[in-house]
């Protein structure tokens, strides 16, 4: 396991999301750090369990979207918290996103998954996302994640 903390253990460490909760012990709990090749964006690995298949020996193409997705929104949250010069990220939710399955996902292979920042205002991010197993591109997608404001269900989730 990686020895460092991810932005989800520090920012959103009572977080009960299925994907990126730290909190949620059943869930996939995805720990995403940046990027280590000056790209703006994040980048996380993940080994899947066995219930994680769709079929033996294959990954489920639902958890493939919740990691792109979580991934994928917590780039978003990085990205404007440093757009707006804040210490905090501010609370996104996903507005949309659509994932292309490239080929099956291989279930014991590491899974990396990369993300970037191709549009940012204050209040929103459009971020593109790769999966790779076995240095294979296995998935890939794009969001649009943005900012909620006090009074939505999901403004204080991360709390």
């Amino acid at each position: 396991m990686d020895e460092r903390v991810s932005v989800q253990e520090i920012h959103a460490p009572n977080s009960i999301c299925f994907g990126c909760g730290p909190a949620n012990k059943m869930g996939l709990q995805i720990r995403s750090f940046e990027r280590e090749d000056g790209h703006n964006g994040l980048q996380m690995s993940f080994n899947t369990e066995e219930h994680h298949q769709a079929f033996p020996g294959m990954v489920n193409g639902g958890i493939i979207g919740t990691l792109l997705d979580c991934h994928g929104n917590w780039t978003a949250a990085m990205a404007i918290m440093g757009f707006n010069e804040e210490t905090e990220p501010p609370c996104t939710v996903t507005a949309n996103y659509s994932v292309q399955l490239r080929r099956p996902t291989p279930h014991g292979a590491e899974l990396q998954i990369m993300s970037e920042v191709t549009e940012l205002q204050e209040d929103r991010a459009l971020i593109k996302m790769e999966m790779y197993a076995e240095g294979k591109l296995c998935a890939k997608g794009e969001g649009l994640f943005v900012a909620v404001k006090e009074g939505h269900p999901a403004f204080h989730r991360w709390n």
